[in-house]
């Protein structure tokens, strides 16, 4: 890999972290709507490493969900602010008045919705099999093969479920599961059919292989338990840009299609 494009993926891999002042007290609660309302401003947390979706480029903070973020928070008659963290120190600090809603390309699963309550969701995509020339592209080739998948993701259910995989190894970020494919410490990534397609079409030297669909799912914008209200008016904001055509000039313009729910 040329020095420019490590740099590019580097751009990807180092979000900035927005931490409270030390001392400053610590809110034990989310944010009602009317707070968010009167405050003008809405808070929306992202992971920051996941391109097309959300990244940093030039250390400016990027992609789809941020495009979609902006674009509920105008509908709301709210300004967004962004964060980033990990994971799951965003899903943690969400009922601790750290963020509003998390808008991250997050699977709307049964187990999440324990922990969170979801939008409808606003994207459509799935798990795919990610490997270079001449490796995996169905399931029943990870047999005895290495495969790489982010934390906490949905698709680490998935490939721990596949008979006969060698071993899964587990990193922080999507990017770093990119990178040990990349140095072939890895055999296989599992990670989004939409994040693949893109870095496959954009970064052509790298020569990443799309294989199999492993499942289908639907991402939703993760709001506090509780909070119906604010659920309501972010549903509400979703359904005015699929209406207005705000929705299908971002899709067109990060996926070069449209990405809704049917």
């Amino acid at each position: 890999m040329n020095i420019s494009l490590i740099a590019q993926l580097a751009r990807w891999m180092f979000p900035v972290l927005t931490l409270p002042l030390l001392g400053a007290p610590v809110a034990i609660r989310a944010r009602e709507l009317a707070e968010i309302r009167s405050s003008g401003e809405l808070r929306i947390g992202t992971e920051g490493t996941t391109p097309p979706f959300n990244y940093f480029d030039g250390g400016k903070l990027t992609g789809f969900d941020i495009d979609i973020g902006n674009a509920v928070a105008a509908q709301m008659g709210l300004r967004a602010v962004w964060s980033t963290a990990s994971f799951d120190t965003l899903v943690i600090g969400l009922s601790q008045d750290r963020n509003d809603l998390l808008v991250m390309g997050q699977a709307i699963t049964s187990v999440r919705q324990s922990a969170v309550d979801f939008s409808d969701a606003y994207v459509c995509s799935g798990a795919v099999i990610i490997s270079l020339p001449g490796g995996a592209r169905h399931s029943a080739d990870l047999a005895g093969k290495i495969v790489g998948v982010q934390v906490g993701t949905t698709y680490l259910s998935a490939v721990s479920a596949i008979e006969g995989v060698g071993r899964v190894i587990t990193f922080q970020r999507d990017t770093d599961a990119l990178q040990n494919l990349l140095a072939r410490r890895t055999d296989a990534w599992i990670s989004d059919r939409l994040t693949a397609s893109y870095l496959a079409k954009t970064n052509p030297r790298l020569q990443l292989q799309l294989g199999d669909l492993l499942f289908a799912e639907r991402d939703g914008i993760s709001i506090a338990k509780g909070h119906d209200d604010l659920r309501a008016a972010v549903n509400l904001a979703i359904k005015g840009i699929l209406v207005d055509g705000t929705y299908a000039r971002i899709s067109m313009a990060r996926f070069g299609r449209d990405v809704r729910c049917d």
